[in-house]
C-alpha cells in the first residue's frame, strides 16, 4: 500500500518501542525501529542524515526525540511529525493531529510544518503535551501572576500558540470548583515535595521546586492542511 504517491517522502520514521508501528509494508517509507524514549545513541546519528523525523510512539517518544534536538542545537533544522501510539494522546489532542496511524503518517510526511511552543523545565527536559502537578501545597507563579497560594488538587500546564507560550490550569479546594486558567511564558512553583509529570512521564525524584517555561525556539512540528 502506498500514503506517498506521486509526493515527495521525506524523512524517516522513528518507531519507538516493540508495538509502534514501523509502517515497513508501505511503500517508499523508510524506517528505523529503537527503543522506547531514545537517546543519544539512537537519535544522534540521524540528525546528521535527516532533516525530518517522523516519530511513531508515545507523547514521551516524541519529547525523548526532541530531547535530541535541542541538545544538538537541530530544532531550526529539522522539522517532526507525530504518529500517536494511542488514540488519548494529548499531543494529538493539543495540536489537532490525527491518531488513526496511516492517516496520522500520511499527515506526518505530507503535511505542512506549523511552528508550536517548545516548553522546557528546569531539571533539563522538555515539555511537548501535558505536564501536572497532582494534590500540591506551595506558591505558584505565572509570570510576575500568583496562581496558586495554598493548596491544589491539580495543575494543569500545556503548551499554548495562542498566547505566551503556556497555558496552565488550576483546580483547588472540593469537587466541581471551576478551575483557572492562565497564560504565561514561565510557570514556577515551590512546595510541599511532589514528583512533577511530563508527557506522562513522572519525575524520577519528588522536587520541591519546579519550573516549566517557554523555549527561545520553537518546535517545527507538522499539522498544517495536508
Amino acid at each position: 500500500m502506498s500514503v506517498t504517491e506521486d509526493l515527495r517522502v521525506r524523512g524517516i520514521v522513528v518507531a519507538c518501542g516493540e508495538d509502534s508501528p514501523g509502517f515497513e509494508d508501505i511503500d517508499d517509507v523508510t524506517s528505523v525501529r529503537v527503543p522506547s524514549r531514545p537517546g543519544k545513541a539512537e537519535i544522534d546519528p540521524l540528525l546528521g542524515e535527516h532533516d525530518h523525523l517522523v516519530v511513531s510512539g508515545t507523547d514521551a517518544d516524541l519529547a525523548a526525540v526532541v530531547l535530541r534536538l535541542l541538545r544538538k542545537e537541530q530544532l531550526a533544522g529539522v522539522s517532526v511529525g507525530f504518529v500517536p501510539a494511542s488514540p488519548d494522546s494529548a499531543v494529538a489532542s493539543l495540536w489537532g493531529l490525527p491518531t488513526a496511524p496511516v492517516r496520522a503518517l500520511a499527515l506526518a510526511l505530507r503535511g505542512e510544518v506549523d511552528p508550536v511552543p517548545l516548553i522546557r523545565d528546569d531539571a533539563g527536559g522538555v515539555l511537548i503535551g501535558r505536564g501536572e502537578l497532582g494534590m500540591v501545597r506551595g506558591v505558584a507563579y505565572c509570570d510576575e501572576q500568583v496562581a496558586l497560594r495554598g493548596a491544589a488538587r491539580s495543575i494543569v500546564v500545556e503548551p499554548d500558540a495562542d498566547g505566551p507560550g503556556l497555558r496552565v490550569r488550576v483546580v483547588k479546594g472540593t469537587f466541581f470548583k471551576r478551575p483557572t486558567t492562565l497564560y504565561s511564558r514561565a510557570f514556577q512553583i515551590g512546595c510541599i515535595p511532589t514528583r512533577p509529570m511530563s508527557d506522562g512521564v513522572a519525575h524520577p525524584r519528588a522536587m520541591n521546586r519546579w519550573t516549566w517555561y517557554r523555549h527561545t525556539q520553537d518546535l517545527r512540528l507538522v499539522r498544517g492542511a495536508l
